[in-house]
């Protein structure tokens, strides 16, 4: 009888064991899917951040060297107003000539050895920065929503939702984009 009544207390003891074994490899798992989650909406506000300190400099950039071809522009510009305005034949002819004579002077910049304009490279670097810069987003959002699909998916799986519940861990929120994403942003010069 003694035998018997030791093993069943040895095998209670061997179940307890195994039980809180598991609960706490499953805790610890749990806490490890959780911290990657954090960390991964960490980065997603990482490059949001580098968007957010570099594209004003980038703007501020392109501003400047658009300086030097604003009064072109700012004259070809009121010159197709004029022409818009005008009412009489005359007046139209008189701002045809504003219009010819702007682009008589973007056409001398161009010729002077200045195939390219100034601000239409940076007006490209910009560009180019914006994107990917988004496309570096767009990466650690999808990071982001895989690793919150990898941790939700553990928590409803069974036997380890039991566990979770019962350590209190709850899902996450996915990546959701706000009703302002889907308006094309403007980036403006002014």
């Amino acid at each position: 009888m003694k035998r018997r009544g030791s093993g069943i207390i040895v095998g209670i003891a061997v179940i307890v064991l195994a039980i809180g074994v598991y609960f706490i490899t499953t805790y610890n798992s749990l806490v490890s899917a959780e911290n990657n989650v954090d960390a991964k909406w960490s980065q997603v506000e990482n490059v949001m951040q580098r968007r957010a300190d570099l594209i004003p400099n980038l703007v501020n950039s392109v501003k400047g060297s658009m300086e030097h071809e604003e009064a072109i522009v700012k004259e070809i510009t009121d010159a197709r107003k004029a022409y818009n305005d005008a009412n009489t034949p005359a007046e139209k002819n008189a701002a045809n000539e504003q219009i010819n004579q702007g682009l008589g002077t973007m056409v001398n910049v161009i010729q002077e050895d200045y195939p390219t304009l100034a601000s239409n490279e940076n007006v490209k670097t910009l560009m180019v920065q914006l994107e990917g810069t988004e496309n570096r987003i767009s990466v650690e959002r999808k990071n982001y929503i895989e690793q919150v699909n990898e941790y939700n998916q553990s928590l409803v799986r069974f036997p380890k939702n039991m566990a979770a519940k019962v350590l209190g861990f709850e899902k996450k929120a996915n990546f959701e984009a706000d009703d302002q994403a889907k308006e094309v942003p403007a980036v403006s010069f002014e």
